[in-house]
């Protein structure tokens, strides 16, 4: 028993340094303000869509609320074979920017990578934002950018994501496991060793995708079209790659609202962990994993005559360095509070473990298709 209490202890300590190293980062990296509404850079926004009627009328209208010049911006809508009256709306909704709809080029295992890698030389202009057809924007969601990009010269540009959530326990599970990958990210930024990003909120020079070779060397792999391509340009611009922590800034999208598209989801997004060429990143989701495990066999051992006492205090440790950086991350991001934080703490290990798991041997459905 003493041994099990040394490794539980053991790997509980090296958890919360790895997570105590992102909050660390998280509080370096800078926040970013407005500075100038006289904006100047011009946006081609690439959407991937497939089967998105429900959700284009939300994004139009966001798109149009836009405070920004309809002049220096473009978008284009890359369909990757939608089977519901998605093209019929494009087609008779007039709005007050240009915008294109072109069919996605299939070449790859990635219909999101094909629907950029499509969009990019049709683009016009040299700035490239992805984000995705379930999303909505802050008026200042461009000129935050372009503020940005005037002031610091990047080559690439991560911004924040989060939920529009409701009062459902699974809604605001999703946001806490969100807020985690989010101040992950941030943190990550802020050690300068940079490996996550979403693809939602995310800008780049048509220049550095093509310097990247674009996806090539990971278009195999479904999902990624954004960590793959920010670790890609890591290795070789670090320097001018980017995080706009701005509030500004933040993209919203909305929660899924049953668990087997939750689950799914995030085996989609755990699948392409093992491709990831981060070392730190490596390491990290190895410390992740082993500490939820040990969360889970805690209860085990507690239930074999494990003391309470060590019980509480590993729980306790455990608890408090995950909530510091998910609500550090969510006042920032939503500048509100998360619900149901301890049922989500207890159920997240669970969870966790069962999508890293699965991740490595099972597949996946996604927009109706099936992936491995």
């Amino acid at each position: 028993m003493e041994i099990l209490i040394l490794a539980f202890y053991s790997i509980m300590l090296l958890y919360a340094a790895a997570i105590g190293s992102l909050i660390y980062g998280f509080v370096r990296l800078s926040a970013f303000e407005l500075y100038d509404t006289n904006p100047t850079t011009r946006f081609s926004i690439l959407i991937p869509i497939r089967n998105e009627a429900e959700n284009l009328p939300q994004l139009l209208s966001s798109l149009s609320a836009l405070n920004y010049p309809a002049t220096l911006f473009e978008v284009l809508f890359i369909d990757d074979d939608s089977s519901d009256t998605s093209l019929v709306l494009l087609q008779n909704t007039k709005m007050p920017f240009d915008f294109q709809v072109l069919p996605n080029q299939r070449k790859s295992g990635s219909p999101k990578k094909d629907a950029i890698t499509t969009g990019i030389p049709i683009a016009q202009n040299e700035w490239i934002i992805t984000t995705d057809a379930d999303c909505t924007f802050p008026r200042e969601w461009l000129l935050s950018f372009d503020n940005y990009i005037r002031k610091h010269h990047p080559e690439m540009v991560a911004g924040p994501v989060t939920y529009d959530c409701r009062y459902s326990f699974s809604d605001h599970f999703q946001q806490l496991d969100f807020m985690s990958l989010q101040g992950a990210t941030m943190g990550s930024f802020g050690l300068h060793e940079a490996f996550l990003c979403n693809g939602a909120n995310f800008a780049y020079t048509q220049k550095l995708f093509y310097a990247l070779n674009g996806f090539e060397g990971n278009d195999r792999i479904a999902s990624g079209d954004d960590v793959f391509l920010l670790q890609k340009a890591v290795a070789s611009h670090s320097e001018t790659v980017h995080y706009l922590k701005c509030k500004a800034a933040v993209v919203h999208t909305m929660p899924l609202q049953d668990w087997k598209s939750i689950f799914h989801q995030r085996i989609r997004w755990a699948s392409k962990t093992t491709s990831y060429n981060s070392l730190f990143e490596k390491l990290l989701a190895v410390v992740v994993l082993a500490g939820n495990l040990t969360f889970l066999g805690i209860f085990v051992a507690a239930a074999a005559g494990f003391s309470i006492v060590h019980l509480a205090i590993l729980l306790a440790l455990k608890i408090a360095i995950d909530w510091v950086l998910i609500l550090k991350t969510q006042h920032f991001i939503t500048g509100s509070r998360p619900r149901f934080l301890i049922a989500s703490s207890l159920f997240y290990p669970v969870f966790n473990t069962l999508v890293g798991c699965y991740s490595l041997f099972g597949s996946y459905q996604w927009k109706g298709r099936s992936f491995k």
